[in-house]
Parts: C-alpha cells; sequence; structure tokens
C-alpha cells in the first residue's frame, strides 16, 4: 500500500536531517511505494536551504515552501492538495513523534478496515503545567462536547485514507479536530497508542494561549457541522431563552407593582424586560434569515445533504 507522509515544518533546522533519516529507516521496511512531503510553513532560519539539499539527493521527498507562516493547519492542507498514495500519514517535525509509529498506524488501519487512525500519546514526554495539564482538560472538554471517543486530539500521529481528507478542508487551527469532522460525514476513526519523544532541539511554537483558541475553534466546528444546515436551531433556542427570561422579568415587575407597590418607570427590570425582549426578536430574525441563505446555497449550488458509502442491488443485477 502507497503511503504519503505530510510534515509541516517551521523553525526546525535542528531537526530536519535526522528527521529525515529517521523517516528513510521507517519507510525502508514498507511494502510499497512511499513519499515524504515537508511544508516549510515560512520558516526564518536554514530549514528551506536544508530541505532542498534534502530533496535534491532523493527524488521521494517533495518540498513545497509556502510564501509565509500559515499555520499549522494550512501547511497540512498544502501537504495533503499534493498526495497521490493511498495512505496518507501525519506527523510533526520536532521529532517528539516517532516515525517508526508509521508502519504501525497504517498496519492498524488496514487490520481495522477503518478510514482513519489517531496516534494517542498514552507516555508523553512534555512539561506537566504547561503542556501536559492543558492538554488533558482540552482532551476531556473536546470528547465531552463534540462526543468524539479519542484521548488525544492534538496528536500529529494519524493516519487517513486518502479518500477520507478529500472530504475536509481545513483553515484556521482546525487540524486537531480532523477526526471529528471525518466522524462527522461518516468515516470511521480508531485509535492506537504512539511513541512520544522528548524534543531533540529547537523550540515549542505553542504555550497556554493555544488553549482559549482550542476552545473557540471548539464551538465553531460543532456549529458548522451539526448546525450549518438548521441554524434556526441555534438562534432560535438563544431567542425563547431571552423571550421566556423577558416575561419572567416583566411578570416580577408586575408583582412587585401589584403588591409592593413599587414604581414600574423607576424599576431597572422594565429595562431589562424590553432589553431581554427585543434580543428575542432579533435572534429568531437572524435565525429565520440564516434559514433562507442556506437553503438558498444548498439549492442553488446543489451541494450534497448526504453521503453514500456504498449500495446494494437487491435483485442481484
Amino acid at each position: 500500500m502507497s503511503i504519503s507522509v505530510v510534515i509541516p515544518l517551521y523553525n526546525e533546522e535542528g531537526n530536519v536531517k535526522r528527521l529525515y533519516g529517521e523517516l528513510i529507516s521507517a519507510l525502508s521496511h514498507s511494502d510499497g511505494n512511499y513519499e515524504i512531503i515537508f511544508v516549510n510553513d515560512g520558516s526564518k532560519d536554514k530549514t528551506p536551504e536544508i530541505l532542498r539539499e534534502v530533496a535534491s539527493n532523493d527524488k521521494r521527498v517533495r518540498v513545497l515552501n509556502l510564501a509565509k507562516n500559515f499555520g499549522q493547519s494550512a501547511a497540512f492542507q498544502a501537504g495533503f492538495d499534493k498526495c497521490t498514495n493511498e495512505i496518507i500519514v501525519t506527523m510533526d517535525g520536532d521529532l517528539q513523534n516517532d516515525p517508526a509509529d508509521i508502519l504501525e498506524l497504517v498496519k492498524h488501519l488496514e487490520e481495522t478496515k477503518a478510514d482513519a487512525v489517531v496516534g494517542w500519546r498514552k507516555n508523553r514526554k512534555d512539561p506537566l503545567f504547561t503542556k501536559k495539564i492543558p492538554s488533558f482538560f482540552a482532551n476531556k472538554m473536546i470528547s465531552l462536547f463534540l462526543n468524539l471517543k479519542i484521548h488525544d486530539t492534538g496528536c500529529s500521529m494519524k493516519a487517513f485514507r486518502i479518500e477520507v481528507l478529500e472530504e475536509v478542508r481545513l483553515y484556521g487551527e482546525m487540524h486537531r479536530f480532523i477526526p471529528y469532522l471525518i466522524s462527522a460525514k461518516g468515516f470511521s476513526v480508531t485509535e492506537v497508542p504512539v511513541s512520544h519523544r522528548k524534543r531533540f532541539k529547537e523550540k515549542s511554537k505553542y504555550g497556554l494561549g493555544r488553549t482559549f483558541k482550542v476552545f473557540l475553534d471548539m464551538m465553531t466546528v460543532k456549529f458548522l457541522n451539526e448546525f450549518s444546515t438548521n441554524p434556526i436551531y441555534v438562534m432560535g433556542g438563544i431567542s425563547v431563552f431571552t423571550f421566556i427570561l423577558s416575561l419572567a422579568g416583566f411578570a416580577l415587575l408586575i408583582f412587585m407593582k401589584v403588591f409592593m407597590n413599587v414604581d414600574m418607570t423607576g424599576n431597572p427590570l422594565l429595562i431589562i424586560s424590553v432589553f431581554l425582549f427585543m434580543i428575542s426578536i432579533q435572534m429568531l430574525m437572524l435565525g429565520l434569515i440564516s434559514e433562507i441563505q442556506i437553503r438558498t446555497y444548498f439549492e442553488t449550488a446543489k451541494k450534497d445533504i448526504y453521503k453514500v458509502r456504498d449500495s446494494i442491488n437487491v435483485d442481484g443485477e
């Protein structure tokens, strides 16, 4: 089975040659053809020069130099767009992922007949407070909120069948949500433990500030995948909630006037109730307008709202 390995790199001059050597050593045991696609994501060190040297000596290596630092999701997507082999494997370029796990992922993919295999860094070699703890809570939050039974969504060590990634387009910081994005389209996703090593050289490009971005991205993919065809469910839900609050506030206002002789005009509940009622109407209108736009989009663009995996002719023809 042919394999394409996609690896984004950003300022990894101290890791490139060692990474290439380990990749060749690991992939030399594969039965089929393979290619290595390095995506230089706007590195400002000597990474581009080293990649050019590596590619000039090995025809199985392809290098994509992006115009600037677009981010890991864009780098992965650039690599996916150039892949031609049956299986696509992704990994980081900092040597914390072990290239020796590539064939294990591919083997697991074949044995389970799954569409994607996600790596699980069971024994993670990262700082406790700045990496492990934030990652633990982020993974728990993603698993519960997106109903995704994956222990480690942040692990870049993954393997996919090429037809799976043809259904997904990455942007922003959506690369960690690839398992959810493909699962939402009906593909099967499984998980397997992989090795994780201490960083060899260079510094980590991510810190604690990434946790907040993960939360926002999680909300985005949840909305786009589960409510994009029915935005009225979200907007209408907010509208009903604010209307109930408005009604409750106004009822309390009347109660205070009748039984407690509190002046309505000087009571802040009046303004709050009116304000909540206006929000309720606005959210309802926004939901209806969104519904019209969505229906117009699907009908004019003739977008599919379903996906057929296979079919069986009952008559046997």
